[in-house]
C-alpha cells in the first residue's frame, strides 16, 4: 500500500522546481524512440564531419522529402517546402505556414561547424625524410587532445582550371589515416613542466602524412615528391592547387554507444551537430505548420560567426526578406514579429570535475534539453539575455507538449562562459533564446551526450515549429 503524502510533501511538489532524470518520467515509447533516433543521428554524425558534408547530407534528405530550391522572386503559398544553399557551407530551410507571414516566422538556428585542424595554404613539407602538413587549429580546443589520435582528411581543392576536387581520406576502413605526434614520457620532462595550454603549441600540430621516398634516386625532398605524386595521380592536383583548398583534419573514429546500458553517444562534432540534426529532422517532419518555419544550419560559429557563411552576415535576413516579399509583406515587419530558438549546446555536469559548476544552475545528463536564458562571460558579455516574457512562453510550450527540459549556465560566474549565435539573431529584433543538448567533454575530439537529451531536443524543436 502506497504511503500517504504529507501536506508538506504535496506543497513541495506544487511549489518547488524538480527536474528529474528522464528515465524516471519518460514513457517507454519515448525511451524507445530516443534509441531509434540516436541511430539516425550517429549515421549523420559519421557522414557530416565538416560543414560542407553536413550541407550535402541535409540537401539530399530535403530533396527526398519534396523540398525545392528557392530563388528570389518565386511566388510562395502555404504548404510550400523550400531550401537555399549558401556557398556550400550553410543551408536555409523553410515550410510556409497557413497563418499570414506578418505574424512572424518560427526560426531554429544551429551551426554545423566544429573544432578541427585546418591545413595552411602552403601545408606540405619534408623534414628529415618525413612528410608533414602544417595546420592552423579552428575553434577553441585543448591542443594536446589532438595528438596521437587517428585523423581523416576532408575538404575541397579548387584546381588551376577552376574545377573542384572533393577529398575524403581516412573514413573508410581500408583508407590510411593521419596523425599528430607527441613526445614519449621519457623525454618530456621540459614539456610536462609547461602550463597545460602550452603542452602542445599551435605550431606543433603538424600532421604526419608519409615517409617513403619517390624512388631510389638521391633527390632532395623525395618524400614530399612522393606524396605530391600520389595526390596528382589520385586527384590531378599540384602543390599550387593547395593554395585554393579547404582541407580539414578531423578525428577518424566513428560515433559509438557509450556505457554498458548504451544510454550515451560518444563522437566527434556533437557541438553543434547534436542540435543541428534534431533541428533538420524537425523541419523535414514539419507538416502544415501554422506559422512559417525557417531553419538555418550555419557555418563559422566556432570562430565568432564572421564571414559570409556565418550569422553575423546578412544571408539569413535576406532569405527572410525574400520570403516576406514573395508573400506580400515587408521583411523588417516579419522579423520583428518572429521568434527564435538558438539551437546550441550547453555544458553537462561532469562528476569528475564538479568544481567548475554551480550545481543549482547547470545542466545534467538525462534531464532533457537545456534552456539557456543567457550565455556570455563575466557580466553576461556577448549575450542577448532572453526576456522573462519569452522565456515564460517557451517554458509553457515545452510543458504543454510534454518535452523533457531543464535550465543551465555554462559554468560558475567568472569561471568561464561562451557564446552562441543567439545575439546575432536577437540583433535583428527577434525574440531569441538558447536551447540545446548538454555535452560532456565539449570541444574534445570525442564528446559525450545522452540519447534522451538528444531526442528531447528534437521534440522541443518540432513543438516550436508546429506552434
Amino acid at each position: 500500500m502506497a504511503e500517504k503524502k504529507t501536506a508538506a510533501q504535496k506543497l513541495k511538489e506544487k511549489l518547488f522546481l524538480d527536474r528529474q532524470n528522464g528515465y524516471y518520467t519518460m514513457t517507454d515509447e519515448d525511451i524507445k524512440a530516443s534509441s531509434e533516433f540516436a541511430e539516425l543521428y550517429k549515421d549523420f554524425l559519421d557522414k557530416s564531419k565538416t560543414e560542407r558534408e553536413a550541407v550535402s547530407y541535409a540537401v539530399a534528405l530535403l530533396k527526398k522529402k519534396g523540398f525545392k530550391e528557392f530563388r528570389k522572386g518565386k511566388k510562395l503559398k502555404a504548404g510550400d517546402k523550400i531550401y537555399k544553399i549558401n556557398r556550400g557551407k550553410a543551408v536555409l530551410i523553410s515550410v510556409i505556414g497557413s497563418a499570414p507571414i506578418a505574424e512572424g516566422v518560427r526560426l531554429c538556428a544551429a551551426h554545423i561547424d566544429s573544432p578541427r585542424l585546418d591545413m595552411k595554404q602552403n601545408p606540405l613539407y619534408e623534414d628529415n625524410e618525413m612528410a608533414l602538413l602544417k595546420t592552423h587549429y579552428y575553434g577553441g580546443i585543448k591542443k594536446y587532445q589532438w595528438t596521437t589520435i587517428p585523423l581523416s582528411l576532408h575538404g575541397v581543392v579548387i584546381k588551376a582550371d577552376g574545377t573542384s576536387v572533393t577529398v575524403n581520406i581516412g573514413e573508410d576502413d581500408k583508407d590510411p589515416v593521419f596523425c599528430v605526434s607527441d613526445l614519449l614520457p621519457h623525454l618530456a620532462a621540459e614539456q610536462m613542466s609547461r602550463p597545460a595550454s602550452k603542452l602542445i603549441r599551435g605550431e606543433d600540430l603538424n600532421i604526419i602524412v608519409g615517409s617513403r621516398p619517390f624512388s631510389k634516386d638521391k633527390e632532395s625532398e623525395s618524400v614530399k615528391l612522393n606524396i605530391m605524386n600520389i595526390l596528382f595521380e589520385k586527384y590531378g592536383i599540384t602543390e599550387a592547387d593547395l593554395v585554393s583548398a579547404e582541407l580539414e583534419a578531423v578525428p577518424a573514429f566513428k560515433a559509438r554507444d557509450i556505457g554498458f546500458d548504451r544510454s550515451l553517444i560518444g563522437g566527434y562534432g556533437h557541438d553543434d551537430r547534436c542540435c543541428s540534426f534534431p533541428a533538420l529532422m524537425a523541419a523535414v517532419d514539419s507538416s502544415k505548420p501554422v506559422h512559417t518555419s525557417v531553419t538555418v544550419l550555419t557555418d563559422k560559429e566556432e570562430t565568432g560567426s564572421d564571414g559570409n557563411t556565418g550569422l553575423r552576415s546578412s544571408y539569413l535576413r535576406y532569405f527572410i526578406e525574400d520570403i516576406a516579399e514573395a508573400l506580400g509583406e515587408q521583411g523588417r515587419d516579419v522579423l520583428s514579429a518572429s521568434e527564435c530558438l538558438s539551437a546550441d549546446v550547453n555544458a553537462a555536469f561532469d562528476p569528475s570535475f564538479p568544481e567548475v559548476n554551480e550545481r543549482r544552475n547547470c545542466a545534467y545528463v538525462n534531464k532533457g534539453v537545456c534552456i539557456t536564458k543567457y550565455t556570455g562571460a563575466r557580466g553576461k558579455s556577448g549575450t542577448s539575455d532572453a526576456s522573462a516574457e519569452f522565456t515564460g512562453r517557451i517554458r509553457r510550450l515545452m510543458d504543454s507538449k510534454g518535452v523533457l527540459w531543464q535550465t543551465g549556465e555554462l559554468g560558475k560566474v567568472d569561471e568561464g562562459g561562451g557564446g552562441t549565435v543567439a545575439a546575432y539573431i536577437a540583433n535583428l529584433d527577434v525574440d531569441t533564446i538558447d536551447m540545446g543538448v548538454p555535452v560532456i567533454s565539449m570541444h574534445a575530439p570525442f564528446e559525450i551526450i545522452s540519447k534522451i537529451d538528444l531526442y528531447s531536443a528534437y521534440k522541443a524543436f518540432a513543438a516550436f515549429i508546429a506552434d
